[in-house]
């Protein structure tokens, strides 16, 4: 499935509730479970969707496969009702996607590890200070701490950070974690893996830089914004990941490209990694870190007020979002 995660406006309030991809719509599934319990006859039909199938996306992840199974059974009930799917007090069901506000598919991750997995990408922000890869990269996955309560979603604004001037994007693919463990043996860690999504770990590399200086960080360089989504797929959805193409547009203009397959440290072995000694849990975010190629550091080239970026790996789709400046976000919270 393709989980997403989106708005509804009611007279009371707005509310973000989880759902799964249907052709050019989306399904509630909470309230799916909710119609098929009733159509069962269950007397209780919202309290056990509930806890079943919750409605926000994080306490979904934190019900674990059975979740996701349930969650399944709902959808294609829903599927087979088409037009007929509304909850039992005539609640909407199948939302039309365009017109629909996706927001980050996971808008609220306990925790934000990001990686620098991808040796090509090591390597030339290496060559760049002047230095070799550091040996002890090839011992174990290395990895920052971002703040996951910065997390945008598809299509959101990004202002203009801590006047920088040199705002950049970077090109990553993320997994997110749908069950708790710890001490995982990489053979085991495909089970931990609720899906995938696109990752823009946006940088200000000139703040990075200087804090990095001090050995510690990256901190502020980094924790202004996390963008993900467009939308979570699950593991089933895709054949192959490391066929997987990694593409970034600035203005419509390729600026990157490359291939997830020419990672070094794989989804698993962070996990193993992560969780030796550490307990992870569902929803906690681990980015690859930037395909090799895919950020500005790279070639010299920063982005500027007014750019749209575009990240597209597909199936996942593509993550958009539109940097515009301070002033004129100060004006839109007027």
């Amino acid at each position: 499935m393709k989980l997403v995660s989106f708005q509804v406006q009611t007279p009371v309030a707005t509310f973000i509730r989880a759902g799964a991809i249907y052709d050019h719509g989306v399904i509630d599934l909470n309230l799916a479970y909710v119609r098929m319990l009733a159509d069962q006859q269950e007397t209780q039909p919202y309290r056990i969707a509930h806890a079943a199938v919750p409605s926000a996306m994080l306490e979904f992840l934190e019900g674990g496969p059975s979740a996701l199974t349930r969650a399944r059974e709902a959808f294609d009930y829903a599927k087979r009702l088409g037009e007929r799917a509304r909850g039992p007090e005539g609640e909407q069901i199948i939302y039309s996607l365009d017109g629909l506000q996706l927001v980050a598919p996971l808008p609220n991750p306990p925790s934000l590890r990001d990686f620098i997995a991808f040796e090509d990408h090591i390597a030339a922000t290496s060559k760049k200070r002047g230095q070799p890869i550091p040996p002890e990269w090839y011992k174990a996955p290395v990895y920052y701490k971002g703040n996951h309560r910065t997390i945008i979603g598809p299509d959101d604004e990004l202002p203009w950070p801590l006047q920088t001037t040199k705002l950049d994007y970077e090109l990553e693919l993320a997994c997110i974690i749908g069950r708790q463990g710890r001490d995982i043996a990489e053979s085991d860690a495909d089970q931990y893996i609720a899906g995938y999504t696109i990752m823009n770990d946006f940088s200000a590399r000139d703040i990075q830089f200087q804090e990095m200086a001090c050995r510690l960080g990256p901190a502020k360089g980094k924790d202004f914004a996390t963008a993900i989504g467009p939308c979570l797929v699950t593991p089933d959805e895709i054949v192959s990941l490391n066929s997987l193409t990694m593409i970034a547009r600035v203005n419509g203009e390729v600026w990157s490209q490359g291939r997830f397959g020419s990672i070094h440290w794989t989804f698993p072995q962070m996990i193993a990694h992560v969780s030796r000694g550490e307990t992870i849990y569902p929803g906690d975010l681990f980015g690859s870190g930037t395909v090799g190629g895919g950020c500005g550091l790279e070639m010299d080239r920063y982005l500027h007020h007014g750019d749209i970026v575009e990240l597209e790996i597909q199936p996942i789709g593509v993550l958009r979002t539109r940097i515009i400046d301070q002033t004129a976000a100060a004006r839109g919270q007027r």
